[in-house]
């Protein structure tokens, strides 16, 4: 028996079909014209349409209404509120970024992140993110945290 390795591998049985070859001769069933046919645009070397081509027919991309636009310049935020916190954190300490992505409260590292006052919070928590809404800060100082926006204390 041989030995098995990478230099004898085999395909499987008919998992490999072989190409068609055409233009090889009449007996082979394409020659001649290949399986293109008799003239028309299609029998020529680059016959074809673009795609979206309805045949000199209004496309349906021009046909439909065309309505609002994108913008390019929005931002993005990762917003998290109080209670999700509570659940991943101690009583009091200092949160970071790092620290909600490492707990898997923050899926994009590279967005923003925004801390929501839904629920409630159980200890004095320092804040280091990149914005608070107002019912978060109102919560968070009243349970004697702090919150510093972009490396400067607010």
């Amino acid at each position: 028996m041989e030995t098995q390795g990478l230099h004898n591998l085999v395909a499987a049985e008919g998992s490999r079909k072989k190409p068609k070859r055409v233009g090889r001769g009449e007996s082979s069933g394409l020659g001649k014209t290949s399986g293109r046919g008799h003239k028309g645009q299609k029998a020529r070397k680059s016959g074809g349409v673009r795609p979206g081509f309805e045949g000199g027919q209004i496309p349906l991309a021009r046909r439909l209404p065309k309505r609002g636009f994108t913008n390019i310049f929005r931002q993005n935020w990762t917003t998290i509120n109080l209670e999700r916190i509570s659940k991943f954190f101690e009583d009091g300490g200092e949160i970071e970024k790092a620290d909600l992505i490492e707990k898997g409260l923050v899926k994009k590292p590279s967005w923003p992140v925004k801390i929501l006052g839904g629920g409630e919070i159980n200890g004095a928590y320092t804040f280091k993110v990149d914005a608070v809404t107002a019912g978060a800060r109102q919560k968070i100082e009243a349970a004697g945290g702090k919150i510093v926006l972009n490396g400067q204390e607010s």
